[in-house]
């Protein structure tokens, strides 16, 4: 249940981020915009690490494959695109498309057993409801 609800956390706070994120570009730009976010991401990072885990950054050495150390550089893009996205549509349309995105990769990543990641047979309910997902996106932007 725990999971849960922290899930409904992350959500809700990468909408907020987004929002805020989009809104400092207006007095800056979308790559100074990034870097103070993925800046301020650090300095908090650091702290959590400073008062709570305390375990070694040289265990990073030991992560294999390495091309999975590349989250941080990925996140520098998800920070861009979200901007870019909720400006062009708006956060409600740019969110939804968003975690539409997000459960479809989610999933193939599962059924191929991609990154290290114990694979799953295909579910056909859980096809279903992405398209049911897909079906709401048309939905609500239908105009």
């Amino acid at each position: 249940m725990i999971g849960f609800f922290i899930a409904l956390v992350s959500g809700a706070l990468m909408s907020v981020q987004g929002v805020f994120n989009t809104q400092v570009t207006k007095s800056s730009s979308i790559w100074v915009a990034s870097a103070f976010v993925q800046f301020t991401a650090l300095i908090v990072c650091l702290a959590a690490w400073l008062f709570s885990d305390r375990s070694s950054f040289g265990a990073l050495l030991k992560v294999e494959p390495k091309y999975m150390l590349l989250g941080g550089a990925i996140g520098a893009f998800i920070t861009y695109t979200v901007i870019r996205s909720m400006e062009m549509l708006g956060p409600a349309k740019a969110a939804m498309l968003i975690v539409v995105a997000q459960l479809i990769v989610a999933y193939v990543i599962e059924l191929l057993g991609w990154f290290g990641v114990e694979k799953q047979p295909l579910e056909w309910r859980k096809v279903v409801g992405m398209a049911v997902a897909i079906v709401g996106i048309v939905v609500f932007k239908w105009e």
